[in-house]
């Protein structure tokens, strides 16, 4: 039998309690329950998950349907326990708080995992395993607290943190039990690592990126990282059209309520500087799709950017963003030259910033960098017209990045002729990254492209098969030019041909970064052709005829 109670309070707990702080935006009520009653609740969300082995697409895939019955068994030996316990003989108090901060990141999150997966289906089929986690994390967290203490907080809590580790790491359905092993981790760092901060007991890390740098360094450690769809991810989320704006759009409501607009725009516009400084240099660009990859600028949207643990000062957390900006570049280039996946550039580092925000607000405040504090030159204004302006130019800087081309669908890094180009001209890695594309490519069925990465083999010392196999590759799919280089190297001779693509090459070779391209009449590819540079192409729209 529960016994409602309901309250609504603002006041701070003592110092060493843990429990629910309200603000005035949220909703809080109370319920003390019988210690039947306290059993029942964890046990519901453990069958729940339980109920899930009844799936189809469970049952059909042992290693996922033995997964979710350890998750399930584990969690009914917890609750098992706890019923032979002093736990179902104690009196313990539900409250139930729906806090802003969560719903407004979950609706945020969720948004973004709906228009990704319209684009990739593969969100789609993995929704069920998203609900299972959100499941497995209440019974978890419900246990976990009714472990330690008489009060839990039940409310959407869970949402953003599953959401979050989802738009960044999946486990495959072979491993799958790591996925809740992740959450697990997450959900106990809450719990267990808390310092005390503006008063009270709060968590050190986020919930969700803390669980994600942690797996993310075993996987580099153990070479596993096939294990996981991380690269996959990375790449699709780029796949909906106007991804960049999406993400922006989304963004504001947790940057109005919460002011985290400071650190998104530093980190964007740091990481963008940096960009623009290499170009300059190089003549190509450091990430060399985008200025800021898309599962990057996701990050330093709805990953980073959690209020509870971020500097409390407003320089600090402009600081915080510079520094994920900066991390996010260094950790590219230290993965990448090590030989190592670099779709976790934006994960590995979160932890040590949630580490470092005490010594950077105490940065923030003192006598040198105070002066540079927006809170003080703008203290005439309350926090929230300092959010309003912080959106305000926020919005000016993305309209010009975007109107620069530094995000967006259109940058030219994502296609062939801007890197044929580069390679001609000897820039750094530009002859690597376009053989690495050129055979994507060929493995997609272009012969064009095979015959261009079999001379790009000939020519330099390339990593992959021989150019001889590829150029053959090439002459499979009907590709002549192919045929007739594979005829010529066996007779070594010293002059191969090169020709334009096949109109049956277009759909996959215009591809770039994003999705696959569904208007494939010839007026449309010579016209998306012409658009991203390819000679001869222009005014060709009512050519028909493959060459």
């Amino acid at each position: 039998m529960a016994v409602a109670t309901t309250t609504r309070t603002l006041s701070k707990p003592v110092l060493g309690n843990i429990h629910a702080v309200p603000a005035a935006s949220d909703s809080y009520s109370s319920f003390e329950l019988s210690p039947r009653a306290a059993c029942a609740l964890p046990l519901a969300f453990t069958l729940a998950l339980a109920a899930f082995l009844l799936l189809p697409q469970v049952r059909e895939q042992p290693p996922l349907m033995w997964s979710f019955a350890g998750a399930a068994a584990a969690l009914l030996l917890w609750n098992a326990a706890l019923h032979v316990t002093r736990f179902c003989h104690r009196t313990l108090t539900l409250e139930v708080l729906l806090r802003r901060q969560h719903y407004v990141q979950a609706c945020a999150q969720g948004s973004v995992l709906i228009y990704w997966g319209w684009h990739w289906p593969q969100v789609y089929e993995f929704a069920y395993l998203i609900a299972a986690q959100l499941v497995f994390a209440y019974a978890f967290d419900m246990l976990l607290s009714w472990s330690r203490r008489d009060r839990y907080t039940f409310g959407f809590g869970p949402f953003p943190v599953i959401f979050s580790i989802n738009l960044f790491l999946w486990f495959r359905q072979e491993w799958f039990f790591l996925q809740f092993l992740m959450v697990a981790v997450g959900f106990a760092a809450k719990e267990l690592l808390r310092w005390e901060k503006n008063g009270r007991l709060s968590h050190i890390f986020n919930p969700s990126s803390f669980p994600l740098a942690v797996f993310s360094l075993a996987l580099l450690a153990t070479g596993a990282s096939d294990m996981t769809w991380g690269k996959q991810i990375a790449t699709t989320q780029f796949y909906p059209p106007n991804m960049y704006l999406m993400l922006f759009l989304i963004g504001l409501p947790g940057q109005l309520f919460f002011g985290v607009t400071s650190m998104t725009m530093s980190a964007v516009v740091t990481t963008y500087l940096i960009g623009v400084a290499y170009h300059a240099l190089t003549g190509v660009y450091f990430f060399y799709d985008s200025y800021v990859p898309i599962a990057v600028f996701l990050g330093m949207h709805l990953l980073f950017t959690d209020p509870s643990t971020s500097p409390r000062t407003e320089l600090g957390r402009i600081i915080f963003g510079m520094l994920y900006g900066l991390s996010t570049v260094l950790l590219y280039e230290l993965l990448g030259r090590a030989g190592l996946p670099t779709f976790y550039d934006k994960l590995l580092q979160v932890p040590l910033l949630n580490l470092s925000i005490k010594l950077i607000d105490r940065a923030a405040q003192s006598d040198v960098l105070r002066r540079l504090d927006p809170a003080v030159l703008g203290g005439w204004l309350a926090p929230h017209q300092r959010h309003l302006a912080y959106m305000a130019v926020w919005l000016i800087v993305f309209s010009g990045m975007t109107i620069a081309r530094g995000v967006g669908d259109t940058h030219e890094g994502q296609w062939l002729p801007f890197w044929q180009r580069a390679c001609e001209a000897e820039r750094p890695a530009a002859c690597a990254y376009l053989a690495q594309r050129e055979a994507a490519f060929c493995d997609q069925g272009s012969g064009w492209a095979c015959n261009e990465y079999g001379l790009l083999q000939r020519e330099r010392e390339v990593e992959g098969p021989g150019a001889l196999a590829t150029l053959g590759r090439g002459c499979e799919v009907g590709f002549g030019a192919a045929c007739i280089n594979a005829d010529r190297m066996r007779q070594n001779a010293a002059v191969l041909v090169t020709t334009r693509p096949r109109l049956d090459d277009y759909p996959i070779i215009l591809r770039g970064s994003k999705g696959e391209i569904t208007d494939r009449s010839p007026a449309a590819l010579y016209a998306e052709a012409c658009r991203q540079g390819w000679p001869d192409t222009c005014g060709r729209g009512n050519v028909s005829a493959t060459r």
